[in-house]
């Protein structure tokens, strides 16, 4: 794998660690800025705000500006928002600081994995995407826990002080490693705006609102979960969300290769495995070893479902896929602030703290069945399209011949 994955890589790191630290920081910053933990919880909100709204709107702004430069505008604008966050000397200048840290997050992705797929040959692309990716579910093992601990000791700015210089150090990895890629001719704002409205990539967008919200409707929850529930001490819970980040990590590094070898039905079966998974978590959770082992697979089975889809969309925006691929990471904390927020009305309800893994479950197979769906509406497609084509070749050739 070429070393210039390893920049996208650090930079995916920093993404990773600022986008989960704030959760384990909310007491702290509400003690700190005088407001309670519920409002502090804004803060989690208000990143991903910035992620939907970043996504398309700075990948659209930066559609003409080569791929390098755009990576390290982007991570630039990372860090001065993080930075923003640390210096931040009130609540709503918090919140704007963390809004402004999500604004390139979907971009960066969206662009760095068009950029990991044209590093490698035809046949390797998945897994490159998937290597980027590695940035993200080592954060959750490593950077959040860290991160989390650093703000705990000495204080909540000092962690957004370090995923700044973690910014930097990627901006220096990006210019050195990342060479220039040329721009293909039909690359434009208004050629990338055209396939977003394709059907496939619609689906493909669909299936990660619905397919990502089952993983979100439990991990939003997963915390109270162990201990309500399952009987861990509040000082065991980050142990176990380091589980599920090892989970994560598992899962990028098989759906790499499958889904090189086999796209959907990569995608099918970790929906699929998804779902089943959510369910036996709902009996699994009282029990601590079987518990602490479904975690783990949750967390692989749940990031098995990223890759395929970020290359689905990618191979179906074909000539213009950095929107799409952008795109796709807005549909992804839609899914976020959806799952989260309907595993909450579950447990409001009184259908009790396991109740978000049978929502899950159900959101799951909500993706499983469109992407079924998306998959049985291409079956013909490419054949269509070239019987189309060459019936106007025909007609052409009749023309001239006429």
């Amino acid at each position: 794998m070429p070393l210039a994955l390893l920049a996208l890589a650090i930079s995916a790191f920093g993404i990773g660690t600022t986008e989960f630290v704030m959760m384990g920081l909310l007491p702290n910053v509400a003690g700190d800025l005088g407001t309670s933990v519920p409002t502090a919880g804004y803060l989690v909100s208000a990143y991903a705000l910035g992620v939907v709204i970043g996504a398309p709107l700075l990948t659209a702004l930066g559609s003409r500006i080569p791929r390098k430069r755009m990576l390290v505008l982007l991570m630039g604008l990372f860090t001065i928002g993080n930075l923003a966050s640390a210096l931040a000397p009130t609540f709503g200048l918090l919140v704007a600081g963390r809004v402004l840290a999500g604004l390139p997050h979907g971009a960066f992705f969206g662009v760095g994995a068009v950029v990991a797929a044209r590093l490698v040959t035809q046949g390797r692309q998945a897994r490159a995407v998937a290597t980027m990716f590695l940035g993200l579910t080592v954060a959750n093992i490593v950077g959040v826990p860290t991160a989390t601990l650093l703000g705990q000791h000495l204080g909540w700015r000092a962690t957004f002080l370090v995923v700044a210089g973690i910014g930097l150090v990627a901006m220096a990895a990006l210019t050195l490693l990342i060479p220039q890629l040329p721009r293909e001719r039909h690359e434009g704002l208004g050629q990338e705006l055209r396939a977003l409205r394709d059907r496939q990539v619609l689906l493909g967008l669909l299936t990660a609102v619905f397919g990502f919200a089952g993983v979100f409707a439990v991990y939003s929850y997963l915390a109270s979960m162990m201990t309500e529930v399952t009987g861990f001490s509040e000082t065991s819970v980050t142990l176990v969300l380091a589980l599920f980040g090892i989970g994560m990590t598992l899962g990028a590094l098989v759906a790499g290769p499958l889904t090189d070898r086999a796209l959907r039905p990569t995608l099918y079966g970790s929906l699929a495995a998804l779902a089943a998974v959510l369910v036996l978590f709902d009996f699994t959770v009282h029990v601590k070893w079987a518990a602490l082992a479904t975690v783990v697979v949750l967390g692989a089975v749940g990031f098995m479902t990223t890759t395929p889809l970020q290359m689905l969309v990618m191979n179906k925006a074909q000539h213009a896929p950095t929107l799409a691929s952008a795109s796709n990471h807005s549909a992804f904390n839609l899914a976020n602030a959806g799952g989260a927020w309907l595993g909450g009305v579950a447990i409001a309800a009184g259908w009790g703290w396991t109740s978000p893994t049978l929502v899950g479950a159900v959101l799951a197979v909500i993706g499983l069945a469109i992407a079924v769906t998306a998959g049985l509406l291409d079956r013909g497609g490419p054949g269509a399209s070239r019987l189309v084509a060459a019936g106007s070749e025909r007609m052409r050739e009749a023309e001239r011949v006429g």
